[in-house]
Protein backbone atom coordinates (compact mmCIF):
# COMPACT_ATOMS: atom_id res chain seq x y z
CA UNK A 1 0.00 0.00 0.00
CA UNK A 2 1.26 3.47 -0.75
CA UNK A 3 2.24 5.72 2.20
CA UNK A 4 1.45 9.62 2.26
CA UNK A 5 5.68 10.05 2.84
CA UNK A 6 6.38 12.98 5.32
CA UNK A 7 3.09 12.75 7.57
CA UNK A 8 3.63 9.65 9.14
CA UNK A 9 3.59 10.81 12.86
CA UNK A 10 0.91 14.24 13.57
CA UNK A 11 -0.58 16.00 16.14
CA UNK A 12 -3.33 18.39 15.44
CA UNK A 13 -3.67 21.99 16.23
CA UNK A 14 -7.77 21.89 17.39
CA UNK A 15 -9.24 24.49 18.85
CA UNK A 16 -6.63 27.74 17.16
CA UNK A 17 -8.62 28.80 14.15
CA UNK A 18 -11.51 25.69 14.54
CA UNK A 19 -14.17 24.76 16.80
CA UNK A 20 -13.81 28.32 18.61
CA UNK A 21 -14.74 31.85 19.32
CA UNK A 22 -13.38 33.62 15.77
CA UNK A 23 -11.66 36.81 17.53
CA UNK A 24 -8.47 37.61 17.34
CA UNK A 25 -8.14 37.74 20.71
CA UNK A 26 -8.37 34.34 20.04
CA UNK A 27 -6.21 33.38 17.75
CA UNK A 28 -3.62 35.63 19.25
CA UNK A 29 -3.46 33.74 22.23
CA UNK A 30 -4.94 30.11 22.12
CA UNK A 31 -1.34 28.99 20.82
CA UNK A 32 2.05 30.41 19.94
CA UNK A 33 5.27 29.52 18.43
CA UNK A 34 6.07 27.92 21.38
CA UNK A 35 3.52 25.39 21.08
CA UNK A 36 4.40 24.45 17.84
CA UNK A 37 8.07 24.43 18.81
CA UNK A 38 7.20 22.01 21.62
CA UNK A 39 4.99 20.20 19.30
CA UNK A 40 7.71 19.17 17.25
CA UNK A 41 9.92 17.70 20.18
CA UNK A 42 7.00 14.90 20.13
CA UNK A 43 9.31 13.46 17.67
CA UNK A 44 6.37 14.29 14.78
CA UNK A 45 6.85 15.05 11.11
CA UNK A 46 3.89 17.20 10.22
CA UNK A 47 1.05 19.01 11.81
CA UNK A 48 -2.65 18.95 11.14
CA UNK A 49 -4.31 22.42 11.30
CA UNK A 50 -8.05 22.87 11.41
CA UNK A 51 -9.96 25.90 10.02
CA UNK A 52 -13.48 27.08 9.86
CA UNK A 53 -14.40 28.97 6.50
CA UNK A 54 -15.18 31.76 9.44
CA UNK A 55 -11.32 32.23 9.44
CA UNK A 56 -11.05 33.59 6.06
CA UNK A 57 -14.95 34.33 5.10
CA UNK A 58 -17.50 36.60 6.42
CA UNK A 59 -21.11 35.51 6.08
CA UNK A 60 -21.78 36.98 2.26
CA UNK A 61 -18.43 34.73 1.07
CA UNK A 62 -16.27 37.94 0.41
CA UNK A 63 -12.60 36.73 1.70
CA UNK A 64 -11.06 38.32 5.03
CA UNK A 65 -7.27 39.13 4.51
CA UNK A 66 -6.31 38.81 8.23
CA UNK A 67 -7.85 35.01 8.32
CA UNK A 68 -5.28 34.34 5.57
CA UNK A 69 -2.75 35.35 7.44
CA UNK A 70 -3.07 33.21 10.63
CA UNK A 71 -2.59 29.91 7.46
CA UNK A 72 0.02 31.77 6.48
CA UNK A 73 1.55 31.98 10.46
CA UNK A 74 1.20 28.33 10.58
CA UNK A 75 3.23 27.57 7.73
CA UNK A 76 6.01 29.78 8.38
CA UNK A 77 5.77 27.76 12.18
CA UNK A 78 5.90 24.56 10.14
CA UNK A 79 8.71 25.63 8.26
CA UNK A 80 11.06 26.56 10.65
CA UNK A 81 10.64 23.97 12.74
CA UNK A 82 10.81 21.38 9.84
CA UNK A 83 6.86 20.25 9.68
CA UNK A 84 4.89 19.69 7.33
CA UNK A 85 1.40 20.58 7.28
CA UNK A 86 -2.55 19.37 6.79
CA UNK A 87 -4.60 22.27 5.65
CA UNK A 88 -8.27 21.04 6.67
CA UNK A 89 -11.17 22.76 5.96
CA UNK A 90 -13.32 21.85 9.44
CA UNK A 91 -15.98 24.02 8.37
CA UNK A 92 -18.03 25.46 5.55
CA UNK A 93 -20.58 27.24 4.58
CA UNK A 94 -23.82 25.31 5.04
CA UNK A 95 -22.28 22.19 6.67
CA UNK A 96 -20.27 21.44 10.26
CA UNK A 97 -19.85 17.87 11.75
CA UNK A 98 -21.22 19.45 14.41
CA UNK A 99 -24.72 19.79 14.35
CA UNK A 100 -24.70 23.00 17.21
CA UNK A 101 -22.85 24.56 14.59
CA UNK A 102 -26.20 25.09 13.05
CA UNK A 103 -24.74 25.11 9.70
CA UNK A 104 -26.89 23.78 7.23
CA UNK A 105 -27.39 23.27 3.32
CA UNK A 106 -24.37 22.79 1.87
CA UNK A 107 -25.65 19.33 -0.05
CA UNK A 108 -28.77 21.04 -1.73
CA UNK A 109 -27.55 24.77 -2.70
CA UNK A 110 -25.27 24.92 -5.18
CA UNK A 111 -24.21 28.69 -4.03
CA UNK A 112 -22.53 27.56 -0.98
CA UNK A 113 -21.31 24.76 -3.37
CA UNK A 114 -19.63 27.85 -5.36
CA UNK A 115 -18.39 29.11 -2.27
CA UNK A 116 -16.68 26.24 -1.13
CA UNK A 117 -14.84 25.79 -4.77
CA UNK A 118 -13.90 29.82 -4.87
CA UNK A 119 -12.31 28.55 -1.00
CA UNK A 120 -10.37 25.86 -2.29
CA UNK A 121 -9.01 27.92 -5.14
CA UNK A 122 -7.98 30.71 -3.27
CA UNK A 123 -6.10 28.22 -1.10
CA UNK A 124 -4.66 26.82 -3.65
CA UNK A 125 -3.34 30.06 -5.63
CA UNK A 126 -2.33 31.13 -1.95
CA UNK A 127 -0.90 28.01 -0.78
CA UNK A 128 0.02 25.52 -2.90
CA UNK A 129 3.34 26.96 -3.96
CA UNK A 130 4.27 25.52 -0.23
CA UNK A 131 3.37 22.08 -1.99
CA UNK A 132 6.49 20.16 -0.68
CA UNK A 133 5.29 20.47 2.60
CA UNK A 134 1.41 21.20 2.69
CA UNK A 135 -1.73 18.90 2.05
CA UNK A 136 -5.07 19.96 1.12
CA UNK A 137 -7.97 18.06 3.55
CA UNK A 138 -10.83 19.48 1.58
CA UNK A 139 -13.57 18.88 4.15
CA UNK A 140 -13.74 16.99 7.85
CA UNK A 141 -16.38 14.42 8.84
CA UNK A 142 -19.51 13.99 6.48
CA UNK A 143 -21.69 12.63 8.43
CA UNK A 144 -24.76 11.27 6.93
CA UNK A 145 -25.12 8.08 4.30
CA UNK A 146 -27.09 9.92 2.32
CA UNK A 147 -24.33 12.62 1.43
CA UNK A 148 -22.29 9.61 0.09
CA UNK A 149 -22.91 9.93 -3.32
CA UNK A 150 -23.24 13.76 -3.10
CA UNK A 151 -20.10 14.31 -1.48
CA UNK A 152 -18.31 12.24 -4.14
CA UNK A 153 -19.44 14.46 -6.65
CA UNK A 154 -18.70 17.73 -4.63
CA UNK A 155 -15.13 16.14 -4.24
CA UNK A 156 -14.33 15.05 -7.46
CA UNK A 157 -15.40 18.97 -9.07
CA UNK A 158 -13.57 20.43 -5.98
CA UNK A 159 -10.16 18.57 -7.13
CA UNK A 160 -10.95 19.21 -10.91
CA UNK A 161 -10.89 22.92 -10.00
CA UNK A 162 -7.87 22.73 -7.43
CA UNK A 163 -5.89 20.85 -10.39
CA UNK A 164 -6.13 23.84 -12.78
CA UNK A 165 -3.83 25.77 -10.30
CA UNK A 166 -2.07 22.88 -8.30
CA UNK A 167 -1.55 19.92 -10.53
CA UNK A 168 0.01 17.63 -7.68
CA UNK A 169 -0.47 18.68 -4.55
CA UNK A 170 -1.69 15.59 -1.96
CA UNK A 171 -5.33 16.41 -1.60
CA UNK A 172 -6.88 14.52 1.29
CA UNK A 173 -10.51 13.18 0.97
CA UNK A 174 -12.80 11.07 3.36
CA UNK A 175 -15.63 9.49 3.42
CA UNK A 176 -19.64 9.24 5.08
CA UNK A 177 -20.00 8.51 9.13
CA UNK A 178 -17.93 10.86 10.06
CA UNK A 179 -14.89 9.77 8.16
CA UNK A 180 -15.44 5.83 9.32
CA UNK A 181 -12.91 3.50 8.52
CA UNK A 182 -15.88 1.76 7.46
CA UNK A 183 -16.94 3.88 4.57
CA UNK A 184 -13.48 4.14 2.86
CA UNK A 185 -14.74 1.29 0.38
CA UNK A 186 -17.03 4.11 -0.52
CA UNK A 187 -15.40 6.89 -1.92
CA UNK A 188 -14.97 7.18 -5.67
CA UNK A 189 -11.44 5.82 -7.18
CA UNK A 190 -8.55 8.66 -6.82
CA UNK A 191 -8.87 10.92 -9.73
CA UNK A 192 -4.74 11.05 -10.24
CA UNK A 193 -1.71 9.78 -7.79
CA UNK A 194 -1.31 12.70 -5.31
CA UNK A 195 -5.49 12.27 -3.62
CA UNK A 196 -4.87 10.33 -0.37
CA UNK A 197 -7.93 8.91 1.38
CA UNK A 198 -8.28 9.79 5.02
CA UNK A 199 -10.28 8.05 7.57
CA UNK A 200 -10.58 9.13 11.59
CA UNK A 201 -10.61 6.67 14.31
CA UNK A 202 -11.86 7.18 17.76
CA UNK A 203 -12.92 3.65 18.06
CA UNK A 204 -14.27 1.88 20.51
CA UNK A 205 -16.22 4.93 20.91
CA UNK A 206 -17.40 3.92 24.22
CA UNK A 207 -13.71 3.79 25.48
CA UNK A 208 -12.41 6.74 23.74
CA UNK A 209 -15.30 8.87 24.62
CA UNK A 210 -16.26 7.85 27.91
CA UNK A 211 -18.17 10.04 30.04
CA UNK A 212 -17.90 12.67 27.03
CA UNK A 213 -20.56 15.16 27.76
CA UNK A 214 -21.54 15.78 23.93
CA UNK A 215 -23.14 12.24 24.13
CA UNK A 216 -26.14 12.39 24.78
CA UNK A 217 -27.01 9.00 25.20
CA UNK A 218 -23.67 8.30 27.46
CA UNK A 219 -23.82 8.39 31.17
CA UNK A 220 -21.48 11.42 32.27
CA UNK A 221 -20.08 8.92 35.56
CA UNK A 222 -19.02 5.90 33.33
CA UNK A 223 -15.43 5.10 33.17
CA UNK A 224 -13.80 1.85 31.71
CA UNK A 225 -10.58 0.14 31.68
CA UNK A 226 -9.10 -0.23 27.63
CA UNK A 227 -7.80 -3.79 28.17
CA UNK A 228 -11.58 -4.99 28.63
CA UNK A 229 -13.24 -8.59 27.45
CA UNK A 230 -15.01 -7.70 24.15
CA UNK A 231 -18.29 -8.49 25.88
CA UNK A 232 -17.86 -5.85 28.48
CA UNK A 233 -17.63 -3.36 25.31
CA UNK A 234 -20.57 -4.64 23.39
CA UNK A 235 -22.46 -4.17 26.50
CA UNK A 236 -21.35 -1.06 27.68
CA UNK A 237 -21.85 0.39 24.20
CA UNK A 238 -25.37 -0.83 23.46
CA UNK A 239 -26.46 0.36 26.99
CA UNK A 240 -24.13 4.54 26.29
CA UNK A 241 -24.40 4.82 22.50
CA UNK A 242 -26.93 4.59 19.90
CA UNK A 243 -26.97 1.81 16.95
CA UNK A 244 -24.72 3.79 14.60
CA UNK A 245 -21.99 4.69 17.28
CA UNK A 246 -21.45 1.01 17.44
CA UNK A 247 -18.73 -0.43 15.46
CA UNK A 248 -17.55 -3.46 16.41
CA UNK A 249 -15.75 -6.25 13.68
CA UNK A 250 -18.16 -9.64 13.89
CA UNK A 251 -14.71 -11.87 14.43
CA UNK A 252 -14.31 -10.81 17.87
CA UNK A 253 -14.96 -13.27 20.40
CA UNK A 254 -16.90 -12.35 23.53
CA UNK A 255 -14.53 -13.55 26.06
CA UNK A 256 -11.44 -11.90 24.44
CA UNK A 257 -9.88 -9.02 25.35
CA UNK A 258 -9.59 -5.93 23.23
CA UNK A 259 -6.20 -4.56 21.99
CA UNK A 260 -4.24 -4.49 18.47
CA UNK A 261 -6.58 -7.29 17.27
CA UNK A 262 -9.14 -4.87 17.26
CA UNK A 263 -7.59 -2.57 14.96
CA UNK A 264 -6.35 -4.95 12.74
CA UNK A 265 -9.58 -6.23 11.84
CA UNK A 266 -11.27 -2.87 12.11
CA UNK A 267 -9.29 -1.51 9.47
CA UNK A 268 -8.55 -4.56 6.91
CA UNK A 269 -11.10 -3.80 4.72
CA UNK A 270 -10.04 -0.04 4.50
CA UNK A 271 -6.38 -1.32 3.69
CA UNK A 272 -7.50 -3.92 0.66
CA UNK A 273 -9.08 -0.81 -0.63
CA UNK A 274 -6.02 1.54 -0.29
CA UNK A 275 -4.02 -1.59 -1.73
CA UNK A 276 -6.56 -2.20 -4.58
CA UNK A 277 -6.78 1.56 -5.68
CA UNK A 278 -3.29 1.91 -5.35
CA UNK A 279 -3.82 5.07 -3.13
CA UNK A 280 -2.35 6.10 0.49
CA UNK A 281 -4.12 5.80 3.73
CA UNK A 282 -4.41 7.86 6.87
CA UNK A 283 -5.88 8.61 9.72
CA UNK A 284 -6.45 12.70 10.03
CA UNK A 285 -7.70 12.39 13.85
CA UNK A 286 -7.63 9.74 16.55
CA UNK A 287 -7.23 9.81 20.61
CA UNK A 288 -8.20 9.70 23.86
CA UNK A 289 -10.74 12.21 26.48
CA UNK A 290 -9.24 13.21 29.22
CA UNK A 291 -11.78 11.16 31.35
CA UNK A 292 -9.82 7.51 30.74
CA UNK A 293 -7.03 7.35 33.29
CA UNK A 294 -3.54 8.32 31.68
CA UNK A 295 -2.23 4.40 31.94
CA UNK A 296 -5.24 2.97 30.22
CA UNK A 297 -4.85 5.77 27.15
CA UNK A 298 -1.37 4.55 26.89
CA UNK A 299 -2.50 1.67 26.23
CA UNK A 300 -5.07 2.21 23.31
CA UNK A 301 -2.18 4.24 21.89
CA UNK A 302 0.02 1.31 21.69
CA UNK A 303 -2.27 -1.10 20.20
CA UNK A 304 -3.76 1.59 17.44
CA UNK A 305 0.14 2.68 16.59
CA UNK A 306 1.12 -1.20 16.33
CA UNK A 307 -1.33 -1.35 13.12
CA UNK A 308 -0.44 1.99 11.88
CA UNK A 309 3.11 1.12 11.77
CA UNK A 310 2.63 -2.25 10.48
CA UNK A 311 0.69 -1.01 7.37
CA UNK A 312 2.28 2.35 6.73
CA UNK A 313 -0.84 4.28 7.43
CA UNK A 314 0.15 8.19 8.48
CA UNK A 315 -1.92 9.95 11.54
CA UNK A 316 -2.50 13.24 13.38
CA UNK A 317 -3.48 12.61 17.32
CA UNK A 318 -6.09 14.51 18.54
CA UNK A 319 -5.23 16.85 20.10
CA UNK A 320 -2.33 18.81 20.92
CA UNK A 321 -4.22 21.19 23.76
CA UNK A 322 -7.54 21.56 25.66
CA UNK A 323 -10.42 19.82 23.50
CA UNK A 324 -11.02 17.55 25.47
CA UNK A 325 -8.24 15.43 24.19
CA UNK A 326 -5.38 17.56 25.24
CA UNK A 327 -1.85 16.12 24.93
CA UNK A 328 -0.07 18.65 26.72
CA UNK A 329 -2.90 19.07 29.50
CA UNK A 330 -2.01 18.23 33.28
CA UNK A 331 -3.86 14.64 33.58
CA UNK A 332 -0.98 12.97 30.65
CA UNK A 333 1.75 14.83 33.07
CA UNK A 334 2.73 11.06 34.18
CA UNK A 335 2.68 9.50 30.99
CA UNK A 336 3.77 11.87 28.20
CA UNK A 337 7.23 10.89 27.69
CA UNK A 338 5.91 6.97 27.09
CA UNK A 339 2.91 8.93 24.86
CA UNK A 340 5.68 11.21 22.67
CA UNK A 341 7.38 7.92 21.26
CA UNK A 342 4.13 6.34 20.59
CA UNK A 343 3.26 9.03 18.23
Amino acid sequence: MKTLEGYIKGINLGGWLSQCVHTKEHYDTFLQEEDVKRASEFGIDHLRVPIDYDLVEDKEGNFKEDGFAYIQRAIDWCKKYNLKMILDLHKTAGYSFDAGEKEDGFFDNEEYQERFYRRWEEFARRFACNEQMLAFELLNEVTKESYCSLWNQIAAQCIRRIRKIAPTIKILVGGYNNNSVLTVKYMDAPQDENIVYNFHCYEPLIFTHQGAYWIETMDKQFRMKFDSKFGYYKEASKQYLLDEQICFPNKIDDDETVGENYFEMLFEEAIATAEERDVALYCGEYGVINLASPEDTVKWYRAIHAVFERHGIGRAAWSYQAMDFGLVDEHLDTVREELAKLL
